[in-house]
C-alpha cells in the first residue's frame, strides 16, 4: 500500500497544531485512510497523531502557565476536558504539578554544583530523584543562568560542600564520567520528555563507548526509519550531557552534526572514547 505524499503528512500536522482532532477526523480532513495516515505520521515524526496531540497539549499547557494564567484556565485553554486529563494524557511529564510549574517551579528543590573537567566547566544539578541536568560550558555564571531560567522560583541551592548527603556521590560519579574514568551507567538520572524522546535517550545509553551511530541508524533501531529528524530533535533536547551520550550520534556522511554544548566538545569526547577503546 502506497504511503501518503509527504506534504499530506505535513498538512496533517498543521491541522493538529490548530485543532485537537481525533485520528478519524484528521484522516478525513486530509483525505487518507486512518491506519495509513497513522503509519506515515509515525514514520515522519516519530510519534502517532495521538501522541503528537498529547505532546502539543503539554506544550500549550506550559505556555499558558508561564504566561501566568490561572491553573483551571490553563488546563482548559490547553485543550484538556478536565483537570484529571492532564495526568491521564501524559502532562505529568512536567515533573511537578501544573500549579507548581506556573509558579516557576515553586516548591521544588534542586541542588547543583559547578565542577572543572577536561571539557571545561560542568554544572551538575540533581533533585532527590536523580541527576536532572549536566550542562557544559566555559562560564559558571552562564550555566547557572540557564538552570535558573527554567525554574525561576524553585529552591535552587549551590552545594559545593556536598550537603544534602545524596548530592556528593552523584556529583563525584558525574565528574568521573566527564573525566573519562567511568561510563556513568550507574548514576541515577531524572529524564523529563515525551515517550519518543525517552526511547531515543534509552537507545543512546545502549551505544558502547568508542562507537557511534548515525541518526538514520538510530531511527531504524527504533523501528521508525523515516523518523530521522525526530531522532535528531530528541538528541538536541537531551539535557544530561555524557550520561545520556548524544555525542555518539553523527550524520550519515560521518560529519558531527549538532551538539548543544559545542562541536569541539563533541569531537573531544569521541576522540577520547575512541582512544580508550583502541
Amino acid at each position: 500500500m502506497a504511503s501518503p505524499p509527504t506534504d499530506t503528512v505535513a498538512l496533517a500536522r498543521e491541522h493538529l497544531d490548530r485543532e485537537d482532532l481525533t485520528l478519524s477526523a484528521l484522516a478525513h480532513r486530509v483525505g487518507e485512510a486512518p491506519h495509513t495516515l497513522r503509519r506515515a505520521f509515525i514514520d515522519r515524526f516519530g510519534l502517532s497523531p495521538a501522541q503528537y496531540r498529547a505532546q502539543s497539549r503539554v506544550e500549550r499547557l506550559r505556555k499558558h502557565l508561564r504566561a501566568g494564567d490561572e491553573v483551571s484556565a490553563a488546563v482548559y485553554g490547553a485543550g484538556y476536558g478536565s483537570p484529571s486529563r492532564v495526568y491521564q494524557d501524559g502532562a505529568a511529564r512536567l515533573g511537578m504539578t501544573p500549579a507548581s510549574y506556573r509558579r516557576g517551579g515553586e516548591g521544588m528543590s534542586i541542588y547543583y554544583t559547578v565542577v572543572e573537567c577536561p571539557l571545561g566547566r560542568a554544572l551538575v544539578a540533581t533533585t532527590r530523584r536523580g541527576v536532572c541536568s549536566v550542562a557544559l560550558g566555559g562560564s559558571a555564571a552562564g550555566l547557572e543562568a540557564g538552570l535558573a531560567a527554567e525554574f525561576p522560583r524553585a529552591r535552587i541551592e549551590r552545594v559545593d560542600a556536598g550537603s544534602p548527603e545524596f548530592v556528593a556521590p552523584r556529583v563525584a560519579a558525574v565528574a568521573a564520567a566527564l573525566a573519562g574514568r567511568s561510563g556513568g551507567a550507574d548514576v541515577r538520572v531524572e529524564l523529563l520528555g515525551t515517550a519518543f524522546q525517552f526511547r531515543v535517550w534509552e537507545a543512546l545509553m545502549r551505544i558502547p563507548a568508542g562507537q557511534t551511530r548515525t541518526y538514520a541508524e538510530l531511527a531504524r533501531e527504533l523501528g521508525q526509519p523515516a523518523a530521522v529528524r525526530a531522532v535528531a530533535g530528541a538528541c538536541a533536547r537531551n539535557k544530561v550531557a555524557v550520561l545520556v551520550p548524544c555525542h555518539r550520534v553523527v550524520r550519515s556522511d560521518g560529519s558531527l552534526g549538532g551538539y548543544r554544548w559545542g562541536l569541539p566538545r563533541k569531537q573531544a569526547l569521541l576522540d577520547r572514547e575512541a582512544g580508550a577503546a583502541g
